[in-house]
């Protein structure tokens, strides 16, 4: 057996990497290892661990702080089966909020949930989650690998769903009623069992939910009312995206993958802000754009001092760069372990250190930690 380490990430260090104290946003950074079984990791701008949670199921994708300190936490609801080979990847189904000792406070179950959940002010929750269609409203979505529907020649097609605190559910969204076929099909080279893929859901500062359309590389705004698609990124703006969200200007801020983008024969990965016009206002992306390069997942956050963190997902790198495009703090999440279900473990089976979204807060956010301390 050879004495060198087989797993590249690793082999290539963990931890801190990088840090210039003096333009880093001071705080302290929060993920969730995505085989990490449900470990939560807290660490300050050194990259020591100051707090963890440890829950009893392991991440449906992230974590995030609550006004007040609560820990908002999707798991992965135990016992469900693949309804496609990669469902085991993305699902959650467990949406709770934890106090910072890991006592659970409130939880909503929904084995259908998927990717993102944003728990509101008022202890309500607007998530993605998932219908069947079938026959012809399953062959009317355009696109994709013909032959590649999930089991049954089923599309399984997104919704989003709002519930108030008591689980009960306020408002609705289905794809299948609101999406133009043609306008939002999917990328010929993927499968078909699901459509379109959304991966993150907010609200915005009117009232609208903005939310991220991979599969078809759209952006959308959409209206609370009446369900209507009332902007989008022009074609070609964005490939295969993650992470929307709105800064305080009404911009919006993007991770953009790369795959599959058009015009491009090195693919690469890049963070930009999309103004209300379309236009791309900022762009960071490394200065070798093809070492910087994640084909799935990914988040950007901007920081109060204007410096943006960005989440390479695959690699479990983290990184801050500046307005300017500096790089001021690198960490490499250094936890590796394996996927549980065997159709995942089959499509990913090295030991990654993946994480699906990272956030910065303030001490000021972290009442508890500071009191501590």
């Amino acid at each position: 057996m050879s004495t060198v380490d087989q797993n590249q990430r690793r082999r290539r260090g963990t931890g801190l990497i990088a840090l210039d104290a003096e333009r880093a946003f001071a705080g302290y950074t929060l993920f969730a290892p995505l085989t990490g079984g449900g470990a939560v990791h807290l660490i300050d701008l050194r990259g020591e661990d100051v707090h963890t949670w440890r829950l009893p199921y392991r991440p449906g994708r992230h974590a995030r702080i609550l006004p007040g300190g609560d820990l908002a936490y999707n798991g992965v609801l135990p016992g469900e089966k693949a309804l496609f080979p990669m469902w085991h990847k993305y699902r959650g189904g467990v949406l709770g909020v934890y106090a910072p000792d890991g006592t659970l406070l409130r939880e909503h179950r929904d084995p259908l949930q998927h990717h993102d959940a944003h728990h509101l002010d008022d202890g309500g929750i607007l998530y993605t989650a998932l219908e069947p269609l079938t026959g012809t409203e399953a062959a009317a979505v355009r696109g994709g690998v013909p032959g590649s529907e999930a089991a049954g020649g089923t599309v399984w097609a997104d919704t989003i769903k709002e519930v108030d605190a008591e689980g009960n559910e306020v408002w609705s969204w289905r794809a299948a009623d609101h999406l133009d076929r043609e306008a939002f099909a999917l990328h010929p080279d993927y499968a078909r069992e699901h459509w379109p893929l959304i991966n993150s859901v907010t609200p915005l500062a009117d009232g609208t939910i903005l939310a991220s359309l991979r599969s078809v590389s759209a952006v959308v705004v959409i209206s609370r009312t009446t369900g209507e698609i009332l902007w989008r990124t022009a074609p070609g703006t964005v490939s295969q995206q993650h992470h929307p969200t709105e800064l305080r200007d009404g911009n919006f801020l993007v991770f953009d993958n790369g795959v599959f983008r058009p015009g491009h024969d090195v693919p690469y990965s890049r963070v930009i802000e999309i103004d209300r016009a379309g236009t791309i206002t900022w762009e960071y992306h490394d200065p070798a754009r093809e070492s910087f390069f994640a084909p799935f997942m990914g988040s950007a956050q901007r920081l109060p001092n204007g410096n943006t963190l960005v989440t390479d997902s695959p690699a479990g790198r983290l990184f801050e760069v500046t307005a300017d495009g500096l790089l001021v703090w690198e960490y490499v999440v250094p936890y590796f372990g394996g996927y549980e279900e065997a159709e995942v473990r089959g499509l990913f089976p090295a030991e990654p250190n993946a994480v699906f979204r990272a956030y910065r807060y303030a001490a000021d956010e972290l009442p508890w930690l500071e009191a501590g301390r």
